[in-house]
């Protein structure tokens, strides 16, 4: 759906502190919000009335002078971790604010939304975010940014691939690879016009408005070109282990996770040329950057340290596995970013990462359609597309008794596609991809049809921002799942209250790769073999230029849910002869199927034509780029109907094949199912759909979609299944 304005903001903080609460009992760990009462000067970083921040334990508080006595790092620089003194105002609340990600792969991605969920939850002003990334990252990002639809905020999207050559040179041990030196190339990356920006790791939470950050600027010294917070562990000081070489830094050196970057004082400087000079230097005794960008980032800073200006503590609390980061926090008032940085995540072992992994958990599965609202007292250009929805929407009538059904269609779902890492499959000109969707109920499908379709899927999941983390753990969980590459799972992020079931089959219809789809259902489990079989049809019938045809997979069912697949047409006749299988929904809606005409199946040993009748809703192999579903269709009815209709308004000729079949397993029925055989006014709206369905394909086909106007006015009856 598109921004609702001001209420929506408070209903989000109202939200927070419930998952917040949810946190502290599910997860045992002090997860808590402190409201702090305005203190210091006004527009001060960390002195915000009634602004939510993470609390710090009292105990902590009391153990840091302990913890700080003969510590170097009890420095005065480092007692003003976040207390309110004196700090430069706020940017105003209609600056544009630049921040830059280095983002590549399938995990990173995910990493990104809720870096980008904590940064939204706390802003206040604009943002333009600069993201490199590789193309599987902006594949992912290009689709969720333009569908989440998040007022004043711009993506701007840079090739990581073309700038490989300007670090490929550096060899690098850290685990990010290449992608971990590129923010040494963001000053002659971005745009020259653009003077300042935040750069940040993908393993970071905000705890703060970004605003306070960018603020810091206003400390920097006229030479000063780099903001970092010092590294919190001693690393840099060479004494973790023996043998121990770190690259060269000013005393701890710094972390660069979170870093500001005045970036036309860096290009005036000769950046280029300064790092890459520092860096083969330092080449010619180290092997390799342990830590990438960090390394050459803090060689550079030691022989130039004028250029650094270091920033306060709490924005960057390191939770690395040598982590000194307490000695910042058993001090703090509130905490500012808190920064995983370790290959561990949050595995990472530390006496009090619980706080820190609960307050990560609230925003992971924080409901980020909430974050879709604009910006009070600041004027921005809308996302593509939001006016003309707002429109749509204000124009809808909430007296309709199909209201609902009309405002779901037109809802914009947030859609994260390739949610888990995917190889997409070698490319074949007969291959066949099965495209399904899914909602939480039915995850305990997947395994089942991973064993029955040993090709490629692309399957849409109806989730909401918690259940994607609980599906994330349940595949990785699973053997059969986690060892399936070539099966693309894409969310679709709930909002509304009925099921976009059309809407999800043409987001896992759209990012099919093969040249052929096999559209199924989730609650069906294909013959073991047809995976083999459909592709081999495709190829001896000579699908796609020379003939347009919609191959009829014909569909049985089974009442038992304990079950012996059959191995073979003459296994599956003889479980229908001896009643333990029926054609598909014989019992409440035999017309949806019945024109495949099962009795000429029985006995043919070729492919057979058949025509298509009113209700028809076979199960199909088509070609990729076949007619879309109508997304108007939300819910339960009509929404296969309404397809295989314009596929025969498209002249598809209609093929059953005499060796395929697939069977449809018992499950409880669904919420929607049960309104439609209960209310008259679910089924009305059908109708008033199906109405306008029919004059949509009117005016698309002309004379010819007469023939489908007595399937449209045939009465429907509350028993019909599907």
């Amino acid at each position: 759906m598109l921004p609702r304005g001001r209420p929506r903001a408070l209903g989000a903080a109202a939200l927070l502190l419930l998952l917040l609460l949810l946190g502290f009992l599910l997860f045992g760990g002090d997860l808590g919000c402190e409201r702090r009462e305005l203190g210091g000067r006004a527009g001060a970083p960390g002195c915000f009335p009634g602004q939510l921040m993470p609390r710090v334990p009292p105990d902590w508080r009391l153990r840091g002078a302990a913890a700080l006595d003969g510590d170097p790092l009890a420095g005065p620089r480092d007692r003003n971790p976040s207390d309110c003194g004196p700090q430069p105002p706020l940017p105003p609340k209609c600056e544009l604010l630049h921040v830059a990600i280095v983002c590549a792969g399938h995990n990173s991605s995910r990493d990104v939304i809720t870096l980008v969920k904590s940064m939204l939850f706390y802003r206040k002003n604009p943002l333009h975010l600069h993201l490199v990334t590789d193309a599987v990252a902006r594949n992912i990002l290009e689709m969720l940014f333009h569908t989440w639809m998040v007022p004043a905020v711009r993506v701007s999207f840079y090739n990581a691939d073309e700038l490989k050559p300007q670090v490929s040179w550096i060899p690098n041990k850290h685990y990010s690879g290449l992608y971990g030196l590129m923010k040494l190339v963001l000053p002659s990356t971005l745009p020259a016009e653009l003077a300042r920006v935040i750069v940040l790791d993908t393993d970071i939470t905000f705890a703060s408005d970004i605003a306070e950050l960018w603020a810091l600027f206003a400390h920097f010294s006229d030479m000063q070109a780099i903001g970092l917070v010092e590294n919190q562990s001693d690393w840099y000081l060479g004494n973790l282990w023996k043998n121990h070489r770190p690259w060269p830094a000013l005393g701890r050196g710094f972390n660069t996770g979170v870093i500001l970057l005045r970036l036309d004082r860096l290009r005036h400087a000769g950046w280029e040329q300064m790092w890459r000079l520092t860096a083969r230097q330092e080449l010619l005794t180290l092997p390799a950057t342990s830590l990438a960008d960090q390394d050459i980032f803090n060689a550079v800073i030691k022989e130039h340290p004028g250029l650094v200006q270091p920033l306060p503590c709490v924005w960057n609390v390191q939770l690395s596995d040598h982590t000194l980061a307490e000695r910042c926090y058993s001090e703090a008032s509130d905490l500012k970013v808190i920064h995983w940085n370790s290959p561990k995540k949050l595995r990472v072992k530390n006496k009090h990462v619980e706080f820190f992994r609960n307050f990560y958990l609230t925003f992971l599965a924080y409901d980020g359609n909430l974050l879709r609202r604009g910006l009070f007292g600041c004027p921005s250009q809308p996302p593509s597309g939001a006016e003309q929805l707002q429109q749509a929407l204000a124009q809808l009538d909430e007296e309709d008794p199909c209201f609902e059904f009309r405002q779901q269609q037109l809802t914009v779902h947030r859609v994260h596609i390739t949610f888990l890492p995917h190889e997409p499959p070698p490319s074949r000109p007969h291959d066949v991809t099965l495209v399904a969707q899914l909602s939480m109920d039915r995850l305990q499908m997947l395994e089942a049809l991973c064993r029955h379709w040993p090709g490629p899927m692309s399957l849409a999941l109806y989730l909401t921002d918690a259940e994607a983390q609980q599906f994330l753990r349940f595949v990785e969980a699973s053997p059969v799942l986690a060892a399936r590459q070539d099966v693309a799972y894409h969310v679709v992020y709930r909002e509304g209250p009925l099921y976009p079931v059309n809407q999800l089959r043409n987001v896992a219809l759209a990012q099919a790769l093969t040249p052929y789809v096999f559209l199924s259902d989730i609650d069906f489990l294909p013959a073991y073999s047809l995976y083999d079989y459909l592709r081999a049809s495709i190829e001896q019938l000579g699908l796609g230029s020379r003939r347009k045809a919609a191959l009829v997979v014909p569909a049985f069912e089974t009442l038992h849910y304990r079950f012996s697949f059959p191995r073979s047409k003459v296994e599956l006749l003889a479980l229908l002869d001896a009643g333990a299988l029926y054609t598909f929904r014989y019992h409440e809606w035999p017309r949806g199927h019945a024109p495949t005409d099962y009795a000429r199946w029985r006995e043919a040993q070729a492919p057979y034509s058949v025509q298509w009748v009113a209700d028809y809703e076979p199960y199909v192999v088509v070609p990729r780029d076949c007619p879309r579903y109508d997304p108007r269709f939300v819910g339960f009815g009509w929404n296969k109907v309404a397809h295989i209709m314009e596929l025969d308004a498209q002249e598809f000729e209609f093929l059953v094949l005499p060796e395929a079949f697939t069977i449809h397993l018992p499950h409880a029925p669904s919420l929607d199912i049960s309104h439609f055989r209960s209310s008259p006014t679910y089924r009305g709206c059908l109708q008033a759909l199906k109405d306008e369905f029919h004059q949509d394909l009117s005016r698309h086909y002309g004379a010819a979609a007469l023939k489908y106007l007595p399937a449209l006015q045939q009465p429907w009856s509350p028993a019909r299944g599907s």
